[in-house]
């Protein structure tokens, strides 16, 4: 069995989500990307048992989005999660859109994520299951490709 990206999350593209253009509006790429990062944790054992039992949590630190395709209103999408890098206390990840069955990315989203400590309102080590399961994930998708909007960097030339 090859390694793969974590189907993290799947949806239908609302109405409400649509703007005057015709296509998914900006705000939302970020919510259904959210929602990934959810499930994700759900994986990681910081769903809400998880985050009571160990106090922490992740906030997202750093994120950058790149808009690839145009999503259209009702249609079917899914995200399909890498973990890029990680340590003690932070993760590196990638959430690509994407329609099912679709190789072609619509959005790619590289991300840095914090474990924190909810009640120090820092950054704290991972709890041992937690980082256990940091661990797993990252010897499954050790071998996958790196995605190609990885490590942009967004800025204008400059004329000679």
């Amino acid at each position: 069995m090859s390694a793969k990206p974590l189907t993290s999350y799947q949806t239908s593209i609302s109405p409400d989500w649509v703007d005057y253009n015709g296509h998914l509006r900006d705000a939302f790429y970020l919510l259904i990307f959210s929602h990934a990062t959810d499930a994700l944790m759900d994986v990681l054992g910081l769903d809400e048992a998880g985050r009571a039992r160990t106090g922490h949590t992740l906030y997202t630190l750093e994120c950058h989005l790149n808009f690839l395709a145009e999503v259209k209103e009702g249609e079917r999408v899914e995200v399909r999660t890498q973990l890029l890098a990680h340590d003690a206390k932070r993760l590196h990840i990638h959430h690509g859109l994407y329609r099912p069955g679709e190789d072609a990315s619509l959005a790619e989203s590289e991300q840095m994520l914090m474990n924190i400590d909810s009640a120090a309102g820092r950054a704290a080590l991972f709890d041992e299951q937690v980082a256990e399961r940091v661990a797993h994930l990252a010897a499954e998708q050790q071998n996958l490709q790196r995605p190609a909007c990885v490590g942009r960097v967004i800025g204008l030339r400059r004329a000679s």
